[in-house]
């Protein structure tokens, strides 16, 4: 194998740089972990190992040839394409050389986190995805709390498909985003066992307020709040003093966790006394809204961040994040970089005053 092109990598090997190598997902989650950001440790096949799993496979011309042609609003077609080149990359084994080091990558990443078969999640993580310009998150698929390198294979092959889902290639047609320029990787992460989870804006999602710090939360994976199927938990924190603004506490009633039993991620009935209680605490709440601070300082501009908090670790050392990506709505509506490279929040609030700005 030629050493400049790894098959796998892992995260902390990778940074923002490295998206033509891991994809937008693992490379901002080797650039957190490079940052000093309290990550779930994985590793990622790479785009190398994609395009000689493709190779194996021997479908490339067949898959370029579905796709020629095709309108990105007749999605009834696009479906039906996806759905054929889906059933061959998974329908497609891995190679001997490829399944031996996907499958010793995940047996140092079980002897790493200390647990036998450690679950993972399993991570589509695509070269046009989380850009600055361009909003491709949730196009390609995820799987939660896959156990044992047979379950790890076939989702990674699962992963691959997902790189033509209908979605997919109607929004790269529609972006001018040329199908052979896109390469996927997959990334293979430890997973947290959530207690709570959700998603953070370090920009008011609704009206582009910078001073301010937006938390969604409910209990288990993130899952429920991230495919919109509960409404979370609202908090808004002032991003200087992290004080709690505004609280809204929902009725939730589904949440994702784990079957033990089962082992795998399942969708429960919350219970009934717990549907109204507040998902995480106020010290995890101001916590959160510090790690978005150091986050958006970091990457100079507003994130959209997915966190977790996980029960199985003491407290003060049990939230991570799963994935940071720049925050695209507010962005493109902004006529200059949404942090002009150097603003503070404080900066932000005294300019938005000196404007005469009533802030919320």
């Amino acid at each position: 194998m030629d050493s400049a092109k790894p098959i796998v990598c892992w995260f902390e090997e990778v940074n923002k740089d490295s998206v033509a190598l891991v994809g937008g997902k693992c490379s901002s989650l080797g650039e957190l972990i490079n940052a000093g950001v309290r990550v779930p440790p994985g590793f990622a096949l790479t785009t190398h190992g994609y395009a000689q799993f493709m190779r194996d496979a021997g479908i490339q011309s067949e898959v370029n040839a579905r796709l020629k042609g095709l309108d990105h609003q007749d999605m009834d077609k696009l479906e039906e394409a996806s759905r054929i080149i889906r059933e061959m990359i998974e329908s497609r084994p891995i190679s001997i050389e490829l399944e031996d080091q996907i499958a010793e990558a995940y047996r140092k990443l079980s002897v790493r986190s200390c647990i036998p078969a450690v679950p993972v999640a399993v991570r589509s993580s695509a070269t046009a995805e989380d850009l600055p310009g361009a909003s491709f998150a949730g196009q390609q698929d995820t799987y939660l709390w896959i156990r044992g390198v047979d379950s790890v294979m076939h989702h990674v092959r699962r992963c691959i498909s997902s790189l033509y889902t209908g979605r997919a290639i109607a929004y790269r047609m529609k972006m001018g985003f040329p199908h052979e320029q896109v390469a996927i990787s997959v990334g293979i992460q430890k997973m947290a066992n959530s207690l709570t989870a959700g998603v953070m804006f370090t920009i008011h999602p609704t009206n582009g307020d910078r001073s301010v710090i937006v938390i969604d939360s409910n209990f288990g994976f993130g899952e429920s709040v991230v495919s919109g199927e509960v409404t979370p938990d609202h908090f808004v924190v002032n991003k200087v003093a992290l004080d709690i603004m505004e609280r809204t506490i929902s009725t939730k009633t589904v949440c994702y966790t784990v079957d033990f039993k089962e082992q795998k991620s399942v969708a429960l009935e919350v219970p009934f006394e717990r549907q109204n209680i507040q998902s995480i605490v106020d010290d995890e709440i101001t916590e959160l809204a510090w790690m978005g601070k150091q986050i958006e300082k970091h990457y100079g501009r507003p994130m959209d961040i997915e966190w977790a908090i996980d029960k199985d670790l003491p407290a003060g050392g049990n939230i991570f994040i799963l994935q940071a990506r720049p925050e695209t709505i507010w962005a493109e509506k902004a006529s200059a970089p949404a942090s002009g490279g150097a603003m503070s929040a404080m900066d932000f609030i005294v300019s938005s005053l000196i404007a005469g700005k009533k802030l919320s």
